[in-house]
């Protein structure tokens, strides 16, 4: 990571917050209000219970101010920072009737998020020392795209396209389509706006030279052993820019980054970090509020 990721502008995100509130409690907490004094006030603290890569704090805030404006939430950790198993993150105060109704959807966005952001720095840190880039997909959780991608960021990754009308990548099913790689290719190069680059998925050295020879100037080595993909790579990172994915893990991604492509993309990034283990846990009651009926 070169710097401090950009917090992604609130249109971008705010109405899944809104959703997720809505979603967990719809017409209100019934246990809160059983047994929480409305005047109850007091402080609480998200702590982390494991290493982990902080993100999604803005996130979290934003829940617990539209659940009640009132409350007061202090960030103790920067995006992108590690925390230790203990570790404090936040502190929220103000109302606990307020905190308790928003505790889980804060704590469900920030442990898929922090665990995005922890899962996908094991990977930077797994390469650590070459030249080559991780980089994220599209296989994101439907409508968490611009959060998904942001905690890969955080974490280190560098992000790929975001839809699909950002970027050219002719997929196997696109080329079988077309009539083979080099239609493919020659085809979508000759009509490709001037600001977005082909991006060629390939299966073996015959197609990769295929697709160079029709002019593909970035290729992606799809479902190559690093074997595979070390023999290959003299040859084609003259004339091409490289990318390998499929089948990539933190067992061997270090091979294939030692092999001398370029990027490593990576689907679990997104579709199979696991979550971060974080709790809220109540550190100071102002108002003791019994029953209130």
């Amino acid at each position: 990571m070169s710097g401090p990721v950009a917090l992604p502008h609130p249109r971008t995100w705010h109405a899944l917050v809104s959703l997720a509130i809505e979603e967990d409690v719809g017409s209100g907490d019934v246990t809160s209000s059983l047994v929480i004094s409305p005047d109850a006030a007091g402080r609480a603290v998200v702590e982390a219970r494991e290493s982990s890569i902080v993100c999604g704090l803005p996130i979290a805030e934003a829940v617990f101010r539209e659940v009640d404006p009132s409350l007061s939430f202090e960030s103790l950790h920067a995006e992108g920072t590690r925390a230790t198993p203990g570790q404090p993150l936040a502190v929220i105060s103000g109302s606990m009737r307020g905190i308790l109704t928003a505790e889980r959807t804060a704590l469900n966005f920030l442990m898929r998020l922090c665990g995005i952001a922890t899962f996908t720095r094991s990977f930077v840190d797994a390469v650590a020392g070459t030249s080559c880039k991780i980089v994220d997909t599209r296989k994101t959780l439907p409508g968490w795209r611009v959060l998904d991608k942001y905690a890969a960021a955080v974490g280190g990754a560098h992000n790929h396209r975001f839809g699909l009308s950002d970027g050219i990548l002719l997929k196997d099913n696109h080329i079988a389509a077309a009539g083979g790689v080099v239609a493919a290719v020659k085809t979508a190069i000759s009509g490709a706006p001037a600001n977005l680059r082909v991006q060629v998925e390939v299966e073996s050295p015959s197609d990769a030279r295929a697709a160079i020879e029709a002019g593909a100037e970035f290729l992606l080595l799809d479902n190559w052993s690093s074997e595979d993909t070390a023999r290959a790579v003299p040859e084609l990172r003259e004339h091409a820019l490289l990318e390998s994915s499929g089948g990539i893990h933190l067992g061997n991604v270090r091979d294939y980054a030692e092999a001398g492509v370029a990027r490593i993309s990576i689907g679990a990034l997104t579709h199979s970090a696991p979550a971060a283990d974080i709790a809220l846990e109540i550190e100071q009651m102002d108002t003791l509020g019994g029953v209130t009926g």
